[in-house]
């Protein structure tokens, strides 16, 4: 699910992009004030002498912006039951790290604009634009491994949420008691159905529409029934029972293809998946190609002459805008990302490390989608408008600079973890040769006589290490006469807990344990702090830091014949003495080893 999220979202990027440049042109033409006279063009429904009618701007913002919001209801409610945010662990550090990256940058932006006509304007720097920073983490690449997208899109919906509720509390001028109480009992409809698993689209649409002008002329923003909408639909994992009517139907149709088991095929194999993931399959391509850039279009054309940006230089609120999206989110995200690891309150998804969590912070202050929405709800004067928009412009363009030498220098000091479909440049020439033989202090798993030795130099924290762990498991079971020997390659920089799972490892190799533990480390590999590594130890009856002296030296004897090797990443495999430089995958390895045995095929 989260995959298909980074595609779509990545992918939109340059939509989103191209429509702000494009609104930034419109506004900057000799047609200029056609930019302005366009998105105030009034539409509306009438009915009788009954008419509801709002302007093409507002139509965007508070209509069609509401499914975007839907659809990180969607999201949220889907991470919570089935994804990321099931462990608690998880969400902690995430979930401080977008409260931090939310105080900080309304702090200083009040300490610029506190008692001045700029000071409603606290809420602009404090949301992340998910569409921009998941759009340039696809451009860092390799830089940017999959368990920070996997954070920062948590840290991204639990933005969102806060900012649509700091919206509703902070932003709602006044309140209609009335409509205020029609929607409520829109609301309750809604849930009624839910509750009775009464699944009809039409009145599910017909209810959301009326609760939307409901809540429109009630005076709180409709954004927030597109959140509680998103959380209100039903996610469920597939039941066995669901999987095998869906298979048995598939099985009829292929056996009798005829326009009743067609339909009836599809329609297994559809109540197979439930409709939070269906309608997330169908949004987002809508709001990423076309509802938040057409949002973009709408809001981000802003005068850019030359006395709009020397107001904007001196001013404020574009200074203050600017300086809490590039050092707030930086700062608010970096400190609530330490504390919770500081006092074990959670733990970080996957393998990351502080240069990556900083770039990842850095992009965070990339902010427009929210940032322009708040901009519109908190400033009447156009002029303020515009000089907020140039702090949202110049603070999220100097924000994705600095993510962007952040990340460039967190990848060149540390090793390459890195996936074997990734393309480097060699800067040396590295031996192809195993520097050390195979010796007595290896650990090695497999018969003595063994045709073919298979000596890989690993990482416990590494996540590709992780993934060839049961090749190499089900390689072994294919070709018996391999034995497998693991060298210790911690990727200090990049990986902080690599070492003292090391450590544990050699511990266990004392009592004769070492693939016990070797096997239960990558089983577990993101829950590698010192309790959980305690916790391991235990469990094997292993005492793991009585003799850290002799075990870190025997590690480094490791990272020594590594480098020796021309070993710079992990997992580096060596194949009877020479390096293997094909696919890490178990077909692409058993060729090579079905070769060395003689047998020439699997």
């Amino acid at each position: 699910m989260l995959r298909a999220f980074f595609r779509t979202e990545a992918g939109s990027t340059s939509v989103l992009l191209g429509a702000t440049v494009l609104a930034l042109l419109w506004a900057n033409s000799p047609w200029g004030d056609t930019y302005e006279a366009f998105w105030h063009t009034p539409m509306g429904i009438s009915f009788g002498d009954a008419v509801f009618s709002l302007d093409l701007r507002h139509w965007v913002n508070d209509g069609l912006m509401t499914l975007f919001f839907f659809l990180i209801g969607l999201e949220m409610s889907y991470e919570v039951r089935l994804g990321q945010l099931r462990d608690r662990r998880l969400i902690a550090v995430p979930a401080v790290a977008a409260l931090g990256g939310m105080l900080v940058p309304a702090a200083l932006y009040l300490a610029l604009n506190a008692g001045g006509p700029g000071a409603g304007g606290w809420g602009v720097p404090i949301a992340t634009d998910t569409a921009f920073v998941l759009g340039l983490l696809a451009v860092v690449g390799a830089r940017c491994p999959d368990p920070l997208r996997a954070f920062l899109l948590t840290l991204a919906i639990v933005d969102d949420v806060l900012a649509i509720i700091i919206i509703a509390l902070f932003y709602t001028e006044s309140l209609h008691v009335p409509s205020l109480l029609v929607a409520a009992v829109l609301l309750a409809a809604i849930m009624t159905l839910r509750w009775l698993k009464i699944w009809r689209a039409p009145a599910y649409i017909v209810l959301g529409f009326g609760l939307w002008v409901a809540t429109l002329e009630s005076g709180i923003h409709p954004t927030l029934i597109g959140i509680a909408l998103g959380v209100l639909v039903f996610v469920y994992a597939p039941s066995e029972y669901k999987l095998l009517a869906a298979g048995e139907a598939v099985q009829e149709f292929t056996s009798d293809p005829n326009a009743r088991a067609a339909r009836e095929a599809a329609r297994r194999v559809r109540a197979a998946v439930s409709v939070n993931e269906r309608l997330q399959l169908q949004l987002h391509p809508w709001t990423g190609y076309v509802i938040v850039p057409l949002f973009a279009l709408a809001n981000a054309g802003v005068r850019l002459d030359g006395e709009t940006l020397r107001q904007a230089a001196t001013s404020p609120i574009a200074i203050g805008v600017a300086a809490g999206l590039l050092l707030g989110k930086f700062v608010g995200i970096s400190l609530g990302t330490w504390l919770p690891l500081r006092f074990g309150w959670g733990v970080l998804p996957g393998n990351l490390v502080w240069g990556q969590l900083l770039g990842g912070a850095a992009v965070s202050g990339i902010g427009f989608t929210v940032s322009l929405f708040i901009v519109d709800l908190a400033f009447d004067d156009r002029a303020v408008q515009d000089q907020a928009k140039i702090g949202i412009l110049a603070g999220s363009l100097l924000s994705a600079l600095a993510g962007w030498i952040i990340f460039r220098l967190a990848w060149d000091r540390g090793g390459v973890c890195a996936p074997p479909e990734a393309e480097f440049e060699p800067e040396e020439e590295l031996p192809e040769l195993l520097a050390v033989p195979v010796g007595p202090d290896d650990h090695v798993r497999g018969p003595d006589g063994a045709k073919v030795t298979i000596v890989e130099y690993g990482d416990f924290e590494c996540p590709y290490c992780g993934r060839l762990h049961p090749i190499l498991e089900e390689l072994r079971d294919k070709h018996p006469g391999v034995r497998l020997v693991f060298r210790h390659f911690p990727l200090r920089t990049l990986h902080p807990r690599a070492v003292p799972a090391a450590l544990v490892a050699e511990a266990a190799a004392r009592e004769g344990r070492f693939w016990e533990m070797h096997d239960v480390l990558f089983a577990n590999q993101r829950f590698l702090t010192e309790s959980d590594l305690g916790r391991y130890a235990a469990e094997l009856d292993v005492e793991p830091w009585t003799d850290v002296p002799a075990q870190a030296a025997r590690i480094a004897r490791d990272e020594e014949s590594g480098r020796a090797s021309g070993v710079r990443g992990t997992p580096t495999l060596f194949l009877n003495g020479v390096r293997y430089q094909g696919p890490l995958d178990l077909t692409s390895i058993s060729r090579a080893v079905a070769r060395l045995e003689g047998s020439g095929s699997l």
